[in-house]
């Protein structure tokens, strides 16, 4: 046998080697996919239903009394805001027509319009919260003796209202391990006010909130609020507003008082 045959068989078994490692190779990449699939649809199912209730598994405890802190914004917050003042506000033409033309006086019988869920959370005042039933959370307002109920369960909407529906749930914070906080998604508002001094919010406005609280070394508790407010009727885009609230030792302060429309300075 010559050289020239000698290369050609040993070729030959090169080839029948390579195909056999190929094929061996196919046959795991095939058996890994059905394992990755079976793997896939196994911890693609959800997780069995937690069998406790939402007050039971609650990440935080928001309970208690709250006052307030106004640390931004103070003229627009504490004071009336003047007639026209619609600043930080990214309303639409129309919004601005209807800002410009509100008078105190077009309230008279409906002075809870700058107390519903969009607006009330940012006026200065107090909360009370508590847990109505295992799964709804209800937060009391002095300012306008207001209440909010934020649902953990299916609770379906009744009609529109002042403070609308509001769906709660406990998420995880990305990137931060056991770390969770309050979300909460609010429609069905009847159309209010973002403000005393007549700029509006529509039927359609959904607000979108995050609840946090935490606790200074000289032991302040703080619960942070970040709301979002979406209205495509008379927002050319969201809005961001936070507000802060620091919890009071007891309910020396708490004052529940009526809706009432305040006169531009």
């Amino acid at each position: 046998m010559d050289t020239v045959e000698r290369s050609r068989i040993a070729a030959i078994g090169s080839r029948k080697r390579i195909m056999h490692v190929a094929r061996g190779l196919l046959v795991a990449i095939v058996g890994l996919g059905a394992a990755g699939e079976a793997a896939a649809q196994f911890f693609d199912r959800p997780p069995p239903p937690d069998p406790r209730s939402s007050r039971e598994a609650a990440a935080q405890d928001l309970t208690g009394y709250w006052v307030s802190v106004v640390s931004e914004y103070w003229h627009l917050r504490m004071l009336m805001p003047p007639k026209g003042n619609y600043s930080l506000l990214p309303l639409t033409g129309e919004a601005r027509q209807l800002a410009d033309a509100w008078e105190p006086g077009d309230d008279a019988g409906n002075e809870c319009r700058s107390y519903g869920a969009a607006a009330v959370m940012r006026l200065p005042g107090r909360l009370h919260v508590q847990w109505a039933d295992d799964e709804t959370l209800r937060i009391d307002i002095d300012s306008g003796a207001q209440t909010r109920l934020l649902h953990f369960d299916e609770t379906e909407a009744g009609p529109p209202s002042r403070q609308g529906h509001s769906v709660a749930a406990w998420v995880s914070q990305s990137g931060v391990e056991d770390a969770r906080y309050l979300e909460v998604t609010t429609t069905n508002m009847l159309p209010g006010y973002l403000r005393k001094n007549g700029v509006p919010h529509s039927g359609d406005t959904v607000m979108e909130e995050h609840f946090d609280v935490f606790t200074e070394p000289n032991g302040d508790r703080w619960m942070v609020i970040t709301s979002i407010i979406t209205d495509p009727r008379y927002l050319t885009r969201p809005y961001a507003v936070t507000n802060h609230f620091r919890q009071a030792d007891d309910d020396s302060g708490w004052d529940p008082t009526p809706c009432r429309v305040d006169y531009p300075r």
